[in-house]
């Protein structure tokens, strides 16, 4: 029986579920991989989380340094998050011989570079498939599975907080704050949301993916974000009306004119795949030159399903060492010309909050005129003069920019009583 040993640095949800599952199924892994996987040291500086996870007394060690000097540990499994310990940590252990598994999204979407970079030069191997979807295999579907099709499209729905707060606003009626509450309460949110809610965490994630896919650097500071705290009960009852759910999207597009990627609250018609992916679980929607449409879906958070994710990596890297040695392919350091979000063409819905009077829509039809900007459907509330009243419309495709540009002037209007709300929609 082979042994393959492995230091794990953070012990939170993802770090215990990872020491918990491999423990439990030691033997299990044994007889499917003739590898004993064992657990030399574990370090993490909050040692109530290490009490709480039953980290073995013989398994505990001060700092990282002293499992990544350990000669006889051959992976580092990087499980704290953040871009600047977690980075050095990594950096570390190449420079050390030591090969590393992590799900840090955050770090490889905005340090990836640098991090591939040293793993090139050192010889070393960096396994992420945690990084990305949590139990889902999307990164070794990309890599692995996928490697003789071109990918020319990715549609996903890769954060199971929003989508979990936007299936309770769709399904139950509710609005934002009180699915936001339930989310907390029921651990799908943390006590400080905004990382979720604000799309960052999806645009770490699809980032990730692009430069798989497309085989470029994708640069994260041009990644258009925007996340679902502006969304309201109306946009999701006149969404249902128009045939339609919202969904917050992480889409990521290679054409001609370049790579577009980027996070938005989406307009999905009723029978797409996507609109169908609810609660807590994400999909990634590929569309191929040879398979054609594939569908990743699954678990997309939580101890277990990313554990899964975290072990399935270390058995890969283990089989690396200790025989065949399989690479995962690291994305090219060679730089994507990234499309700013002003030049993406697509079909827009829009709702203004509008005094009920006579003209209001020929005013708003106007300026949406001026910038070419067609009208496919409208809805207005049955009417009630001098009141406050939503107008919804929708847009045959017109570029982002003339709409952001027709939407600041329809806003100075002195009918308009709110800023306006621009939902992209996706057929």
């Amino acid at each position: 029986m082979e042994v393959y040993n492995i230091g794990i640095v953070g012990v939170g949800t993802v770090g215990s579920g990872v020491y918990k599952q491999l423990k439990r199924k030691a033997s299990i892994l044994k007889k499917k991989t003739g590898i004993s996987i064992h657990i030399k040291a574990v370090c993490d500086k909050d040692t109530k989380a290490v009490r709480k996870a039953g980290v073995l007394k013989r398994e505990c060690v001060p700092s990282y340094r002293d499992m990544i000097k350990d000669p006889e540990i051959n992976c580092i499994v990087e499980l704290i998050g953040g871009t600047s310990i977690a980075k050095n940590i990594i950096l570390e252990a190449f420079k050390k011989g030591k090969d590393v598994v992590t799900a840090n999204k955050a770090l490889l979407a905005e340090e990836g570079s640098d991090v591939f970079k040293a793993a090139r030069k050192l010889n070393r191997q960096i396994f992420f498939e945690a990084s990305v979807g949590g139990g889902i295999p999307i990164i070794k579907g990309l890599t692995e599975s996928l490697v003789s099709n071109r990918i020319i499209r990715i549609l996903s729905i890769i954060n199971g907080t929003c989508n979990y707060i936007l299936t309770r606003m769709t399904h139950d009626g509710m609005s934002f704050e009180k699915a936001l509450a339930i989310a907390k309460a029921k651990g799908y949110a943390e006590a400080n949301p905004s990382l979720d809610i604000d799309g960052i965490d999806a645009a770490h994630k699809i980032t990730i993916l692009a430069e798989l896919a497309f085989r470029k650097k994708i640069n994260f500071k041009e990644v258009s974000c925007e996340g679902i705290s502006g969304i309201k009960e109306w946009d999701i009852s006149f969404a249902d009306q128009l045939g339609y759910v919202v969904k917050l999207l992480a889409i990521a597009k290679e054409g001609s004119e370049g790579i577009e990627v980027r996070v938005q609250p989406t307009l999905l018609p009723k029978d797409h795949i996507l609109a169908n992916v609810n609660d807590s679980y994400n999909a990634v929607y590929l569309m191929c030159d040879e398979v054609e449409n594939m569908l990743f879906y699954g678990r997309g958070a939580g101890a277990k399903p990313t554990a899964s994710a975290v072990i399935s990596d270390i058995i890969d890297l283990a089989r690396n060492s200790l025989g065949f040695r399989q690479k995962l392919y690291l994305p090219s350091l060679k730089a994507a010309h990234t499309k700013s979000i002003s030049s993406i063409l697509s079909r827009h819905y829009l709702r203004f909050s509008v005094i009920d009077r006579p003209g209001v829509l020929a005013k708003i039809s106007s300026i949406l005129g001026r910038y070419s900007i067609s009208i496919s459907d409208v809805i207005q509330k049955e009417r009630k003069i001098g009141q406050v009243v939503p107008l919804v419309l929708l847009t045959h495709e017109t570029y982002e920019k003339h709409i952001q540009q027709a939407v600041r002037q329809i806003d100075k209007l002195s009918v308009i009583k709110r800023h306006s709300r621009v939902i992209r929609i996706e057929e």
